[in-house]
């Protein structure tokens, strides 16, 4: 059996070697898409931070006050048999118009995002310059053309 070179970061025998495994690590982390997921996962919950603040301070006392002053966090009832659990459904409404908010918020981002991609898609690309020979090549052929029509 003829043994295989060992060159760093390919497979020898059918065994990868440990440097090999950490560079394609290293390639799969700079891609960008694996960087902007990261962005994208931290400003989000940064994000999430916001519309809850924004449902909870904001939203739902306006909503509970249009209710004849009904607190969401309040909501609930509690079962009379066994060791009396409480179940606390007006979080649940909180939970449920902080998701249709955030979902909201989203869709107002990438609408937006894609209006801008598509003016941006809409804008024609200006032709390319001629290159240098290509400028000589337009020159003669004007020249020949004058000679041919004298």
């Amino acid at each position: 059996m003829a043994e295989k070179k060992n060159v760093k970061g390919t497979a020898v025998n059918g065994v990868k070697k440990a440097g090999g495994v950490a560079k394609e690590f290293k390639d799969f982390i700079s891609r960008g898409n694996v960087v902007d997921m990261a962005v994208g996962v931290i400003i989000g919950g940064a994000f999430t931070a916001i519309v809850n603040s924004l449902v909870a301070d904001i939203f739902t006392p306006l909503i509970g006050t249009m209710l004849a002053g009904v607190n969401f966090n309040e909501l609930g009832v509690t079962i009379p048999w066994g060791n009396q659990p409480y179940i606390n459904f007006g979080s649940f409404i909180q939970s449920v118009i902080t998701f249709l908010l955030t979902a909201l918020c989203l869709f107002a981002i990438i609408k937006f995002i894609n209006a801008f991609k598509r003016k941006e898609e809409a804008k024609p690309a200006e032709p390319p310059k001629p290159t240098k020979d290509q400028e000589l090549l337009t020159e003669i052929r004007d020249l020949l053309k004058a000679q041919m029509e004298e």
